[in-house]
């Protein structure tokens, strides 16, 4: 199995793919905070989405990455896979 993707590691990924706009914190308890309103499209999304397939060696839909609306819901679908794996 691979390692899971942590809160941490995925703020990585989405800061180094598209950014982070200047009024958000993203180091605040962002887990439930939906990804509009943390300033990421569903383009940025599928970029973090590839990145993540890339590093972890998981195969994820792109159905599924557009339709997650949270951190910890993107969280949740990805070690599902990881642990699947």
């Amino acid at each position: 199995m691979s390692e899971l993707l942590t809160l941490t590691q995925l703020k990585q990924i989405l800061r180094e793919v598209a950014g982070a706009d200047e009024g958000v914190n993203l180091d605040a308890d962002i887990l439930d905070t939906s990804f509009q309103e943390l300033g990421y499209d569903s383009l940025a999304l599928l970029e973090a989405g590839s990145r993540i397939e890339r590093e972890y060696a998981v195969s994820l839909d792109d159905s599924t990455i557009t339709d997650v609306t949270t951190p910890r819901a993107l969280l949740d679908v990805v070690n599902a896979a990881l642990t699947r794996a």
